[in-house]
């Protein structure tokens, strides 16, 4: 009686393990299919640019193919809820952002999603200081004579941005406050399109993140007046701080990541962020983003879960304490 007792719970300890070793190799063979990394902005943006360094070296860890869509539009809430809408699996991943994670919470009276809940942390891939950027028609040679500039002719600026209540957007509004002036707030579907009109002439003022404007700064083609950050750029060690400048603590840095949706399996979240990290570990990829002035991150979920509740509480104290309002 003993024996057949002892024999049947040995067979159905065998059944279990044999009805989990496909779903453990399931887990373990993730990726089984191309991997989408839908960005919120159109192609030429800063978050654009970062998602296509990473992606060949990306393709080659994973063994499939990573592809970036751009859809733009509201600030990247558009990319979060297509993310959202695919299935939860690790395929579909959102280049989350500072300013649709971290700020627009606290302008929007309803999101579409729930940053906190719906969304899972990947990883975090850099860091950046925003560039206070003019056209060179613009006679503002600096900081100073900028405010001046704009003090002088109330309303009669336009600074652009890639989309209401992104990063760039609340980088200019900060500096509206903090400088006294009065400039107008012209809001794009993403950096490339906004940057075209600051370069062709139309638009005057843009905060803009290094990656995407370097090359147009070295180039001239763009007057890079300071860096919004309390460090100075090691790619423009010639250009001063805001906060040298005149505006002290004036340091509104964004930074990039990735995002999966509520759901999607721990074994490919975890892979996903292991490989990120070693491709920007390599000496290629680090130095490409250092030379257009990022700060590699490559944090693991638990990290950059932690860093997001910090930074969401660090941009809604601003917004408050600035009464910043989406129009």
């Amino acid at each position: 009686m003993q024996r057949s007792f002892l024999s049947s719970v040995l067979a159905a300890f065998a059944l279990c393990a044999t009805v989990a070793a496909p779903r453990a190799g399931a887990a373990d063979a993730f990726p089984t299919r191309p991997v989408r990394i839908v960005v919120g902005f159109s192609p030429g943006g800063s978050n654009d640019i970062v998602a296509r360094v990473i992606a060949p070296r990306l393709s080659e860890a994973l063994g499939q193919s990573v592809i970036i869509e751009n859809r733009p539009g509201a600030g990247g809430n558009i990319a979060a809820s297509a993310v959202l809408a695919a299935p939860a699996d690790g395929h579909t991943l959102l280049m989350c952002t500072t300013g649709t994670l971290s700020i627009q919470p606290h302008l929007m009276a309803s999101m579409p999603f729930d940053s906190e809940k719906d969304l899972v942390p990947v990883t975090q891939i850099a860091n950046a200081p925003y560039l206070l950027l003019v056209n060179p028609q613009l006679p503002a040679k600096n900081v100073r004579e900028l405010i001046d500039y704009a003090k002088a002719r109330p309303g009669e600026l336009n600074f652009a941005s890639s989309g209401n209540g992104t990063g760039g957007h609340l980088a200019g509004e900060m500096f509206k406050s903090r400088a006294g002036v009065d400039m107008v707030h012209i809001a794009y579907k993403g950096t490339g399109t906004a940057m075209a009109d600051v370069l062709s002439g139309q638009i005057s003022v843009m905060f803009d993140q290094p990656v995407s404007s370097m090359p147009n700064v070295r180039a001239g083609k763009l007057r890079a007046l300071a860096v919004a950050s309390l460090r100075r750029l090691p790619g423009l060690p010639d250009v001063p701080t805001v906060a040298e400048s005149g505006l002290p603590g004036f340091d509104p840095v964004t930074w990039t990541g990735l995002c999966a949706a509520k759901g999607t399996p721990q074994a490919a979240i975890d892979r996903v962020q292991r490989e990120v990290a070693k491709v920007i570990a390599l000496p290629e990829v680090s130095q490409r983003l250092v030379q257009d002035g990022l700060e590699p991150v490559g944090s693991t979920p638990q990290q950059f879960r932690g860093f997001l509740v910090a930074d969401k509480r660090k941009w809604g104290a601003v917004i408050e304490q600035g009464r910043i309002k989406l129009e």
